[in-house]
């Protein structure tokens, strides 16, 4: 019985489908994996309610000066007063040796009359006092958290009490003369 060779030449037909079907076999498995994982990755993402809640309009032009309102923003309270000169000039006045946690009124604000802060005190995530008409604003005539006692000026610096930090302000930007996106 004689063997007979054969050539390479002869199973290139073959090589190259093989070849091909590895490819197409690949490229099919990818395809499959990324339609069959694109669900979970993109339930990763924000929902359009969370993404609704990542800013916030509000008009400025039903706030009285001297007034102050609430509005709530990523689940937690804003507090937006419109300032009074008397509540400026007292802002501005404050010795920083004197805070708790030193920082200028011209830091805090954008525009001097407008005061726009986060409304959670640093201490311990109340919600403090003053806001509201009637409300008791503490002893620097700004807000006051009575879970614990303590007091913040006209500018949302803490000034007595245990909280550490003053409160926060918030990313804003003023989009009109009357109106604020925070956010």
């Amino acid at each position: 019985m004689s063997q007979t060779v054969q050539s390479s030449g002869d199973h290139a037909p073959d090589e190259n489908r093989r070849d091909f079907l590895i490819l197409a076999t690949t490229a099919v498995g990818v395809v499959g994996t990324g339609m069959a994982l694109w669900p979970f990755v993109d339930s990763m993402n924000a929902s359009k309610d969370v993404l609704a809640l990542a800013s916030v309009e509000v008009s400025l032009s039903n706030i009285p000066v001297g007034q102050a309102i609430k509005v709530m923003w990523r689940g937690k309270p804003v507090f937006i007063r419109h300032r009074t000169e008397r509540e400026i000039k007292e802002a501005d006045d404050v010795a920083l040796n004197e805070l708790v946690d030193p920082q200028t009124d011209d830091a805090r604000v954008e525009k001097k009359e407008w005061l726009i802060l986060v409304g959670v005190c640093t201490h311990l995530g109340c919600i403090p006092m003053g806001t509201a008409t009637g409300e008791t604003r503490g002893d620097y005539d700004g807000w006051y958290c009575p879970c614990h006692g303590s007091h913040y000026d006209t500018s949302g610096r803490i000034r007595k009490g245990p909280a550490p930090l003053n409160l926060e302000v918030p990313t804003y930007s003023f989009l009109t003369d009357t109106s604020v996106k925070i956010g």
